[in-house]
């Protein structure tokens, strides 16, 4: 068993927040008081998260008006019901009661894809009459998307939400949620526009004109040197945000890699394995034993909802202070308060699974390491990874059980196309409206909208990320904790015998070479 990570036991300098005056007032919460919203992308990741908390701290609002894509014998509002059965929503339901959020909460028929968002007239006209406050958070984040579907969905439904803007009658506020990884040929990313890659609305035309064969035959063509659809059309959206930057008070936000939650309302809550949580998952049941990569760079990972806190306080200095006299694109982003290295990563996330919080079916114990030589990590690769899951799907196979291991070896060699490129660069990010806004703001708001650098026990956060990982994406029990940690003791002791005997193999064979004769 690995020691515990020396590097987290000491707690780094952090903002001191003083102590609540009663008569200072939550002028984020102010903001939206009596105020009509228009979310999209609210049943995504960051999408649930915002809802969660503009219901828990700004319960004043009017309406937070959801577009849903209608689905075959789902009523969209019963789609708002399924969500709120979210372990994420109890807290919020305790406080406010289960019937007055979903009166807050209306469901608007539609889809990013089609013209005019596919929303009736009906619902338009609500819109219109009714909503000063635009999130638009919709996109698909797969890197692998095909780039006809990523420009349909990042790019041109971006224009589409332009469109329908530009109609509304009260609109005040107009965020479009970006991300920071966006211009990657940008090393040290500043808080402005960017030129696009290429026009838009050429891309755009081009798309609707070809079909999704011709498209993929020239992806590789049309992106360049940038390394997936997902950063290319996101950056294509934004430049089309800024175009309108004389019509609409419409502002760009960059978060970086948004993580699962820090402090509320769930310590470690997720609905996904992307990102780091994937990586602590694959390598928790051991089928990650290696990876190529910088070991001493970093990510800028961003705990959700310290995102949805920058965003909530942005769009109160911009709608209070006017788009004109603020900046107009803003950073969410974490690496100049705190960074934290791929290899310390790794290391936390080991000590983590192995003494803490082990996973259920560990394949093998937990272990690998990284690798700056791709070709040594490709070797190893082939011999830790392909083989023992060929090996182990044979035998499933003879059994007549489904074979697992290999599928899943595919998609992680899939996934490692996309990571290595991240984890073998590294970018800086300017912050300097965090830093402003965090000055503006009293000390109630700071502890309710934390955008500050926090006193955040990494220990303790990987084991909330694994503990709700375990509980809401694997399913697996806390009761299964004792029997995962017995488990996990046998494949130690399987692991090193199975070292053992690799070793004695080769020290045997060198003897037979060199001394037998």
């Amino acid at each position: 068993m690995t020691a515990k990570p020396k590097f987290l036991l000491e707690k780094d300098d952090h903002a001191t927040i003083g102590q609540v005056d009663d008569n200072e007032v939550d002028r984020v919460a102010e903001c939206f008081k009596g105020r009509s919203l228009f979310i999209t992308g609210g049943t995504g990741f960051l999408g649930k998260v915002l809802v969660e908390k503009l219901l828990r701290s700004c319960g004043e609002l009017k309406r937070i008006y959801l577009l849903i894509r209608p689905k075959k014998g789902k009523d969209p509002q019963e789609r708002i019901k399924d969500i709120f059965q979210n372990v994420l929503f109890d807290q919020v339901k305790q406080l406010r009661g289960e019937e007055h959020i979903l009166q807050q909460v209306v469901a608007i028929a539609g889809d990013v894809l089609l013209p005019g968002l596919g929303i009736s007239e009906t619902d338009l006209a609500t819109l219109r009459n009714e909503v000063s406050i635009v999130y638009h958070c919709a996109a698909t984040v797969r890197f692998d998307e095909p780039l006809r579907n990523a420009v349909f969905m990042n790019t041109r439904g971006t224009k589409y939400m332009l469109d329908l803007a530009q109609t509304l009658k009260h609109l005040e506020f107009f965020a479009y949620c970006s991300t920071a990884y966006c211009h990657l040929h940008v090393k040290t990313l500043y808080e402005k526009p960017y030129d696009p890659p290429a026009n838009p609305h050429q891309v755009m035309q081009a798309c609707e004109w070809l079909t999704d064969e011709e498209v993929a035959a020239i992806e590789k063509k049309i992106l360049g040197d940038i390394p997936n659809t997902y950063a290319y059309t996101k950056s294509l959206a934004e430049a089309l945000v800024v175009e309108k930057f004389n019509e609409l008070p419409a502002v760009i936000l960059r978060p970086s890699i948004v993580i699962p939650i820090w402090k509320e309302p769930i310590p470690g809550w997720t609905d996904n394995i992307n990102g780091p949580t994937g990586l602590l998952i694959g390598a928790g049941k051991g089928v990650i034993r290696t990876m190529y990569c910088n070991s001493s760079g970093f990510g800028d990972f961003l705990p959700v909802d310290v995102a949805v806190n920058g965003i909530l306080v942005a769009s109160w200095r911009n709608i209070t202070a006017g788009t004109d006299s603020t900046n107009r694109v803003a950073h969410m982003t974490s690496s100049n308060d705190i960074k934290v290295s791929w290899a310390e990563i790794i290391e936390l996330g080991r000590w983590v699974i192995e003494n803490k919080v082990p996973l259920n079916g560990v394949a093998w114990y937990p272990g690998g390491s990284m690798k700056s030589n791709y070709w040594v990590h490709y070797i190893c690769m082939i011999l830790f990874q392909w083989m023992p899951a060929i090996f182990v799907d044979a035998l499933l196979i003879l059994l007549r059980y489904p074979p697992v291991l290999c599928r899943v070896q595919n998609r992680i060699t899939k996934g490692f196309e996309v990571f290595e490129y991240y984890a073998n660069n590294v970018w800086n990010f300017d912050n300097s409206e965090a830093v402003k806004l965090r000055k503006l703001m009293n000390n109630k708001e700071r502890r309710t909208y934390v955008i500050e650098k926090i006193e955040l026990d990494l220990i303790d956060y990987f084991t909330n990320c694994v503990l709700c990982a375990r509980r809401l994406i694997l399913k697996e029990s806390d009761e299964s904790i004792p029997a995962a940690r017995r488990h996990m003791k046998v494949m130690w002791v399987v692991d090193k015998v199975y070292k053992g005997m690799w070793l004695f193999g080769i020290l045997y064979m060198l003897y037979r070479c060199f001394f037998a004769s």
